[in-house]
Parts: C-alpha cells; structure tokens; sequence
C-alpha cells in the first residue's frame, strides 16, 4: 500500500475529527458519512475541489465543537401535498405573474412594483 500524501492525511484527520466532534449529535455522524461518502469519488488529480471541500469541512468542525451546535441536519425542503401538479388545492398558473414559492405557507405574495 502506497503512503498517503500530505492532503489525503489531512482529509482523513478531518473525517475522524468530524466524527469525533459529532458524537452525541443528533444527525452529525450520519452527515458527516455521507458528505465524504459523496465526494469519495472526486478525482486525485482536482485538487482545487478537494482543497475547497477540505476547508468548507473544518469551517463546519468549528460549529459543531462551538458548543452553540446541538444537532446537524441537512435543509430539505418536504414536498407538500398541494405542491403535487394537478392536485387538491393548487393554484392555476396564469403566466401573467411571477409565482411566489412561498404562497402555500400564508406569507404575503410580494410583487416588484410594490403592490
């Protein structure tokens, strides 16, 4: 087995540290597997990216040891029945105005004019 270069022992150091930091959070080391397992596939040779992923994950490892931190997550968005095409309870699109995402949530439709 080959030795590992100096970017591979720190990505490695971080996935140990993350778990580590995520021990006790509801989500954080089940994220934290998929994350890495996602970009496990990243070529050796794209070094930018894996030199971005690297520091997006030591940004993330400071939150969670912070203290403030209680759980991880990912924002996923649930699909609401009225959001189906067709179904009970969507609007019919006119094409006149811009649809607002956030109709179906009772906050107030917004238009560029001020109106």
């Amino acid at each position: 087995m080959s030795r590992h270069s100096r970017l591979q022992r720190q990505v490695l150091s971080l996935y140990r540290d993350l778990l580590r930091a995520g021990r006790g959070k509801p989500g954080a080391e089940a994220r934290v597997r998929a994350e890495f397992r996602q970009h496990a596939g990243l070529p050796r040779s794209d070094v930018l990216r894996i030199e971005y992923l690297y520091r997006r994950g030591r940004r993330q490892l400071q939150l969670l040891r912070s203290g403030h931190a209680t759980a991880m997550g990912a924002f996923v968005r649930p699909r609401a029945p009225t959001e189906e095409p067709g179904g009970v309870g969507s609007q019919p699109d006119d094409g006149d105005s811009p649809r607002n995402p956030h109709d179906s949530t009772g906050a107030p439709e917004t238009r560029p004019d001020g109106q």
